[in-house]
């Protein structure tokens, strides 16, 4: 045989083992899974929007309400330290957004329509809770990749938010892959081997993420490490998570800050390094009606680490504004 056939075909079977291989690579299945009554708190709530069993937590009572939306990775749990001392100030309410917490994780085929991982489907979940607990308007809480759907919805629909609080806010990158990626994304190799990929949350790369997130990791305690994995014991939080993570967009509403004249309060860490402090400074100069509060000694998580600090100032936002 000639050379240049030996290369072809050495190149061929090396382009083979690359498109056929990961449909055969043996996929270890998820362990110590449990229902999601079985990892639900005592004061745990659900109910239906738009097909999903939203996971929820309440407290307080009476107006305003405060809508609570978590980042990625994160949860209910990761407004602990808030929930309550905000109740004496009116209805709290925080949620388990679209492939997180204890929310329903649908899979493909579970669903008709729009896939209820894309922003789009997010901001309906958020109007769409609202109307299952008889909520009008509501401020709106949210926190980085949560910050952009905040944004997002009380650019949709701003008759129905009364404030808008951005804490460490994506808003100039939310993420996402690259429009040239996402094709790969769905193919075949990517969605079997995609799963097993994002279980590294559940591992080292998820702590090292968390120890980013905070000024100082050693107030991370193993309570605090137990709680956020305590979602990922949900079946199917694996598939759940790459179906996210394949609907994601790359969204820049700067274009669109102009619009949001309602009340605002930017809040950021000095030190974060996820979402970093220049970006919130630049969001809270770019937005009309917009009030900066930079917390000193803390990361991308000023209402866990450093919760009194964020408190302040959200009840003197609520006091000036509501």
């Amino acid at each position: 045989m000639k050379p240049g056939r030996i290369l072809l075909l050495f190149f061929l079977l090396i382009l083979a083992a690359l498109i056929l291989g990961p449909l055969f690579i043996p996929i270890p299945a998820l362990t110590d899974t449990l229902p999601v009554e079985q990892l639900a708190d005592d004061d745990s709530l659900f109910v239906e929007v738009k097909g999903i069993n939203v996971h929820y937590k309440r407290a307080g009572q009476g107006e305003p309400v405060l809508l609570l939306l978590h980042g990625f990775g994160a949860s209910t749990f990761s407004w602990r330290e808030v929930m309550q001392p905000l109740s004496q100030y009116g209805t709290v309410i925080a949620f388990d957004r679209q492939g997180f917490g204890l929310t329903e994780r649908l899979l493909p085929g579970e669903w008709t329509g729009e896939n209820p991982y894309t922003l789009d489907a997010q901001v309906e979940t958020v109007f769409g809770l609202m109307d299952a607990l008889g909520i009008e308007r509501a401020v709106l809480v949210g926190h980085s990749a949560g910050g952009t759907v905040a944004a997002a919805a009380a650019l949709r629909e701003p008759q129905r938010v009364l404030g808008l609080v951005l804490v460490d806010a994506a808003i100039y990158t939310s993420g996402g892959a690259p429009g040239w990626v996402r094709p790969l994304l769905n193919a075949p190799q990517f969605d079997r081997l995609g799963p097993w990929f994002v279980r590294s949350l559940a591992g080292e790369q998820g702590t090292t993420f968390l120890q980013t997130a905070w000024h100082d990791p050693a107030k991370i305690t193993p309570a605090v490490m137990a709680g956020y994995r305590k979602p990922l014991r949900m079946e199917n939080w694996d598939i759940a998570l790459w179906e996210f993570t394949k609907a994601g967009r790359r969204v820049d509403l700067s274009d669109d800050l102009a619009n949001l004249r309602l009340p605002v309060l930017v809040i950021t860490g000095d030190d974060d390094r996820i979402v970093p402090t220049a970006e919130s400074i630049r969001l809270a100069g770019q937005l009309p009606t917009a009030e900066l509060v930079v917390i000193p000694a803390s990361g991308h998580l000023p209402h866990e680490e450093t919760p009194q600090d964020f408190l302040n100032a959200l009840t003197e936002y609520l006091r000036v504004n509501l």
